[in-house]
């Protein structure tokens, strides 16, 4: 069997931690510490995300992607929208930028070159403010903070309440997880969300393991 090859490391934002880029054949994997984040053969429940989040921005309406990845998400959610949409992707690794622009680019059809597209460094909890249609949380594994500890901010009830208030009145938010969890669903609700988990496969041929995607609208 084919090894994997190390393409890139870098350190996570918060310092604690190793991110890495590696090859196998035409399959790429991100990594933190060793563990896999991400991988090119399955990304059917980011795409699914950003379909069940964005059916209903309007026409001039503003999106924020939250998480980069290996680009699936956005470019998904550029699919999704209208020609005139505003998607914003914020991502906390400039590494993982530099990966997209380079060698992952190619995976998702170089989705950062869509002139709808604006890409910010930064972490995502310094973008909301303002007023958006949708947005799609894709920075962690669930409902907590694997990537940055800080993370599981967004997940609490102060965080989501601060994304409740700057969603539009019908707006959406995504939320994608690799498990299910019960009282991130109670915590949606409690915030003022109607609220859905949805189950979806990782890979789009309807196979792989079960993902969650939680759906929440003002």
């Amino acid at each position: 069997m084919t090894r994997w090859e190390l393409l890139d490391s870098a350190g996570t934002p918060d310092g604690n931690g190793e991110l890495s880029l590696h090859r196998r054949n035409d399959e790429l994997s991100i990594r933190i510490d060793g563990a896999e984040l991400m991988n090119s053969r399955m990304h059917g429940s980011e795409e699914a995300m950003a379909r069940l989040a964005c059916g209903d921005v309007p026409p001039r309406g503003r999106v924020l992607v939250g998480g980069l990845g290996m680009g699936f998400t956005l470019a998904a959610t550029c699919s999704a929208v209208g020609p005139q949409v505003e998607v914003t992707v914020c991502e906390l690794s400039d590494a993982v930028v530099r990966w997209n622009r380079g060698v992952v680019g190619e995976l998702a059809g170089r989705p950062l070159e869509d002139p709808r597209v604006r890409v910010v460094v930064r972490d995502v909890r310094e973008q909301i403010t303002g007023h958006w249609d949708a947005i799609l949380l894709d920075v962690d594994n669930g409902p907590g903070g694997l990537t940055q500890e800080s993370n599981g901010w967004l997940y609490g009830r102060t965080g989501l309440a601060k994304l409740h208030r700057v969603l539009a009145p019908g707006g959406t938010l995504a939320v994608w997880s690799a498990h299910p969890d019960d009282a991130f669903t109670r915590r949606l609700r409690q915030a003022g969300f109607y609220a859905t988990p949805h189950t979806v496969r990782a890979r789009a041929n309807g196979k792989g393991p079960r993902h969650t995607i939680w759906v929440a609208t003002t």
